[in-house]
């Protein structure tokens, strides 16, 4: 795969041929709890391992016109709300505005935000397959941008890691980062400190249940503060949950909620707000147990928080094989939540971001 030189937002893109269309057909499920007591530590594991696998299915190709092409940069009001498409072929870069959010998809929980001049790189899995250590039960490789390397990002001002686990906390990519970047602030969930300890000396843990927060200065002066919630806890009920974040902007003021899971505590949502949401929408769940949520759990978040836009991840959309992977399942499709949203919140606009292409979200302008 060749690469096309950077975006925008300073990212080398991979030129990648579309990805053939296809139907998701999903099954309705009522929302169900994310937090679950497993019998044996043996069984734990196999639950915690195998999370985020996905049916070898391609994004449905959005309708194009031989006379049009894709830019290389897209803003919110480029993006049709109900339509999934794969990274487009064009080479050019169209640059769409500044704004003062702009994030990029890496697919699975991987993302490059850019707030206020300052870049955050979450929860990166980019060197090798996730795999969780088991390879022969679950071997999992993304679908459009499995050929970026870290060699590609651009400058980078933070890391943001949200779960201890491999799909967020990946080894082979931190342990090379490291050695790139060996100076790189890193803010987390203290449930990867046994990983990160390794590799990097200035890191943030952050207490979710507390509701710790770390206040960093942009390249405009603004202040930015990063506060923990509680995610999912991955264990027994007395365990520490893994973290979801809000970040908070003060110049010009907006906020950001960002939970890889959909899965909360509703106590820490209830009276908070954010313009922009970040969440999955479908479940991946195993027989008796949710591995991500979404659909209602999605709404649910909307309703509480009541933002003006919901940028969707498909973090089960990997190209995976072994075992594991045939016992996950999907319910539900975007097209379902954008219905049921639609009902609670018609007014939030709902944002399926492309693969590798940056996404500027006209917020606080």
């Amino acid at each position: 795969m060749a690469v096309a030189g950077r975006c925008a937002a300073g990212l080398k893109l991979p030129v990648c041929s579309p990805l053939r269309s296809g139907s998701t057909v999903g099954v309705n499920s009522a929302s169900e709890c994310g937090r679950c007591f497993a019998s044996s530590k043996s069984k734990l594991l196999t639950l915690v391992e195998a999370r985020h696998s996905s049916e070898r299915r391609a994004f449905p190709v959005a309708p194009s016109s031989s006379s049009t092409s894709v830019p290389r940069r897209m803003s919110a009001s480029a993006v049709p709300p109900s339509k999934e498409v794969s990274a487009p072929t064009s080479e050019k870069i169209k640059p769409s505005g500044s704004s003062p959010f702009t994030l990029t998809y890496l697919e699975g929980n991987t993302w490059l935000w850019e707030i206020v001049g300052l870049r955050f790189l979450v929860d990166p899995v980019m060197v090798g397959n996730l795999d969780f250590g088991i390879p022969l039960l679950y071997d999992a490789k993304k679908k459009v941008t499995q050929n970026l390397k870290l060699e590609d990002l651009p400058e980078l001002d933070y890391l943001l890691i949200c779960q201890g686990y491999d799909d967020h906390c990946h080894e082979k990519t931190l342990a090379p980062l490291s050695q790139m970047r060996p100076n790189l602030p890193v803010i987390a969930s203290p449930n990867a400190e046994k990983i990160l300890g390794k590799y990097f000396k200035n890191v943030t843990y952050l207490e979710p249940r507390n509701g710790e927060s770390t206040t960093l200065k942009a390249k405009n002066g603004s202040n930015i503060t990063i506060r923990a919630s509680p995610g999912p806890t991955l264990g027994p009920p007395w365990q520490r949950p893994e973290n979801g974040y809000f970040v908070e902007v003060e110049d010009p003021k907006f906020t950001i909620y960002y939970e890889p899971h959909c899965i909360f505590e509703n106590v820490y949502l209830r009276d908070k707000r954010a313009d922009v949401v970040l969440t999955p929408v479908i479940q991946q769940v195993l027989p008796g147990y949710v591995l991500v949520s979404g659909q209602e759990d999605a709404v649910k978040v909307a309703e509480w928080l009541k933002p003006k836009f919901i940028v969707t991840m498909r973090n089960g959309d990997l190209e995976a094989k072994g075992l594991l992977s045939k016992i996950v399942s999907q319910k539900g499709t975007t097209e379902r939540f954008e219905e049921m949203l639609s009902q609670k919140l018609p007014d939030t606009k709902v944002l399926n971001p492309l693969p590798g292409i940056p996404l500027d979200i006209p917020i606080g302008c």
